[in-house]
């Protein structure tokens, strides 16, 4: 059961009026907290204030801001990869103090540092959003890890559909930073189980018309928590996401990341395990907790702040798409 949320009175700003942010805001209702919807395109605002049913306004994050100044101290950022760290940065210049922002935080590097820059000198707190930390699978996980004593080992894959992911309607740049805006998801939560590599070898090659940067990743090392781990990513070949998690007495499976299987030592059978996972079927899956955590950040060990999100990039997810060690 989740506690009660602090600062019910607060209005939460919800910058978008995409496909994740109206996710956003079914949460936020259902919280019934009080949230102020911003978006650019009046008549996208028009489509999703009459899908829920509350206001929404259109112009921009910048022209709302000018118009109503210091009206926030909350807000989550859900727009197109391209402006998560220029909507962040514009908050952050407002005087918002508390951020949760989608992944990646930025497309590129150099944004990422200077919303490092902004948020260090305003102690703002800013985190970005990793949903799939917040699944009842991955909860369930954590579980049976603390009661077996620990990882051991483990494997995981972010092999990416590229028939698919080729005939999105993304942008140039977004297919480019696909990885970063979207396979980090994978690696995001296996060293979030298992610890961060303390030791990492990165092997690339290939590359797509639109993922120049590589189509095919193999690597391994060991974490700090002393976990050995190895992972694979071929986008060229069949494959899906999924991490394979190796204590003393069980070989857990998430695959997909939503399910969890188990399978006990001296075993061949790998059995489902049955979740309590109410809220990722009503919601998108991990929103309703990583929402709640943001609400509650003092209490969460969960959220990712930027700044290790920044460590991760340069020392983890740079290293693995460059294949360099």
């Amino acid at each position: 059961m989740l506690n009660n949320i602090k600062n019910l009175k607060e209005n939460i700003l919800l910058v978008g009026t995409g496909n994740m942010a109206i996710e956003y805001a079914k949460v936020l209702q259902s919280m019934n907290l009080n949230f102020t919807m911003v978006g650019r395109s009046k008549q996208r605002a028009e489509i999703v204030s009459s899908q829920l049913k509350i206001p929404v306004y259109s112009g921009g994050i910048k022209n709302y801001l000018e118009l109503l100044p210091n009206r926030h101290r909350y807000a989550i950022v859900a727009v197109n990869i391209e402006e998560l760290a220029n909507v962040t940065e514009l908050l952050l210049d407002s005087g918002i103090n508390y951020i949760l922002v989608e992944k990646p935080g930025a497309l590129y590097l150099k944004e990422l540092e200077n919303l490092i820059e902004k948020t260090n000198k305003i102690d703002a707190k800013v985190f970005i959003a990793y949903n799939r930390r917040f699944y009842s699978s991955v909860l369930k996980a954590k579980e049976i890890i603390d009661r077996d004593g620990g990882i051991k080992s483990i494997v995981f894959e972010f092999t990416e559909w590229s028939h698919v992911v080729s005939n999105l309607n993304k942008s140039k740049e977004a297919l480019e930073q696909w990885f970063f805006g979207n396979s980090t998801h994978v690696i995001d939560l296996a060293f979030y189980l298992s610890g961060k590599p303390k030791e990492l070898i990165c092997f690339k090659k290939g590359s797509l018309s639109w993922h120049p940067s590589g189509s095919t990743f193999v690597g391994s090392g060991i974490t700090e928590n002393n976990v050995l781990f190895s992972y694979h990513a071929n986008w060229e070949a069949p494959g899906r996401w999924g991490i394979e998690i190796m204590t003393n007495l069980h070989r857990l499976y998430l695959r997909p990341l939503e399910e969890l299987s188990i399978q006990n030592i001296g075993d061949l059978e790998i059995k489902k395990v049955d979740l309590l996972d109410n809220l990722d079927k009503e919601f998108k899956p991990g929103l309703y907790r990583q929402v709640h955590a943001f609400l509650n950040f003092e209490k969460s060990s969960e959220l990712l702040p930027i700044n290790e999100h920044y460590f991760n990039y340069v020392n983890i997810y740079n290293k693995i798409v460059e294949g360099r060690n």
